[in-house]
């Protein structure tokens, strides 16, 4: 091979595009953080990343999220916040799965921090 061929080829493969991380290469959506709501914000986080292990039917761990006053004990003992963060001495969720987004997680404890309130 000519040596300015293999020159050609070598600056190719240092300068080829690759992705590195989706967020950061997509425009995500603004987070909202305020006025954060049980109904509207909350209760749809819970069901579409905690209910296929956590509802009342499956109860797996013995933990079960469904419902409000379900979910308010996990908040109120601090497990809930514990494993979502994948703090140390908590059982990190969802189990063999990356952490929820960074905008779940901001909301959650936003929620949290308002009182927890059945909104």
């Amino acid at each position: 091979m000519n040596s300015r061929l293999i020159s050609v080829l070598i600056l190719c493969l240092f300068t080829a595009c690759y992705y590195d991380i989706e967020e950061e290469l997509v425009d995500a959506p603004e987070c909202n953080e305020l006025n954060i709501g049980f109904a509207q914000e909350i209760l749809p986080i819970i069901q579409n990343r905690c209910y296929k292990c956590h509802s009342s039917n499956l109860n797996l761990g013995n933990v079960t999220l469904q419902g409000y006053t379900a979910l308010k004990q996990y908040v109120d003992n601090g497990r809930l916040w514990g494993a979502i963060n994948h703090d140390p001495g908590f059982s990190p969720m969802p189990q063999n799965e990356m952490m929820l987004p960074e905008c779940e997680i901001k909301m959650i404890g936003t929620w949290i921090s308002d009182g927890a309130k059945n909104n």
